[in-house]
């Protein structure tokens, strides 16, 4: 099984797939050797590590690199390439085209504006849907709608969801994703409206993925919440340490972080260019 049939996979699996976002090469290291099958990138990490603002271009090629990068890892790799890295369909789809030949397994594109100026046009995000699968047709394409997050002209979002799901897949689209989709009825509704898999971020206060599951969504992400967290866990340790107070147990060694860098270490004359199309083994989290 390849890495696109691999991915795939995991989205029709028993359980959801639930996938993780890092933002570097080390979280990323850290994910995979804790056992997710598959990681995902978060765009705002990605940008605020990098000192650049997220959901307006600026990341381009820092996500290129990345996704360079990240393919060295035993794990299944979908990058979040925010709006497409370009306005025009053949821009983005050669943007997607060099991430397949990376060995990246999918992309998630979005439809908010840079700035949260709205909402792309759907027949605009239809057409880098649809270039991209021309370009790159192995990629699992998860086309992301901000209908809930950035609102529509409409005051309940549910018809104008429904609307850009249908035409996304109609372009050739893998999945789905609803970010702020929260609530049990509403979620259930639009899984089983959805013909793809559903993929909505974990909600803050419930429910889990399996009862997410149960409900019909095949793919719970986390977004940038690993980033914040780790943002938190790190002012927070270093108020313990100045106050003199006891800190956070289990935190990783020295040798255990360096090792992470040591295992996954491209080889000498690596270019960069991706390894291949041979096939992961993904694990299960243990």
């Amino acid at each position: 099984m390849n890495r696109f049939d691999a991915f795939r996979a995991l989205h029709h699996a028993e359980r959801p797939l639930f996938l993780p976002n890092a933002w570097d090469r080390a979280s990323a290291a850290a994910l995979a050797a804790r056992g997710f099958p598959a990681i995902g990138t978060t765009s705002l990490g990605v940008a605020a590590a990098a000192g650049l603002p997220d959901a307006t271009g600026a990341t381009r090629e820092t996500t290129l690199r990345l996704a360079r990068d990240l393919v060295r890892l035993p794990v299944l790799v979908s990058v979040d390439i925010e709006g497409g890295f370009g306005s025009a369909p053949e821009d983005v789809a050669a943007f997607a085209a060099d991430l397949e030949r990376f060995g990246v397994a999918g992309v998630n594109i979005e439809d908010g504006r840079p700035g949260g100026a709205g909402l792309t046009d759907p027949a605009l995000q239809s057409e880098r849907i649809a270039a991209i699968k021309r370009s790159a047709p192995g990629l699992f394409v998860n086309a992301r709608t901000d209908t809930y997050w950035l609102g529509t002209a409409e005051e309940d979002p549910r018809q104008e969801t429904r609307r850009r799901a249908a035409a996304y897949l109609a372009a050739g689209a893998d999945g789905i994703f609803v970010p702020g989709l929260v609530g049990e009825d509403a979620i259930a509704a639009l899984a089983a409206d959805v013909a793809a898999p559903l993929n909505v971020l974990l909600p803050p206060d419930g429910p889990g993925p399996l009862r997410l599951g149960e409900l019909g969504v095949r793919r719970v992400s986390t977004g940038s919440l690993l980033f914040r967290a780790a943002l938190h866990a790190a002012v927070e340790t270093a108020g313990h340490a100045a106050r003199g107070e006891p800190l956070p147990a289990g935190l990783p060694s020295y040798a255990r972080a360096q090792s992470l860098s040591e295992a996954y270490a491209p080889p000498a004359g690596w270019d960069g260019s991706g390894p291949g199309t041979e096939t992961r083994r993904p694990g299960r989290p243990g």
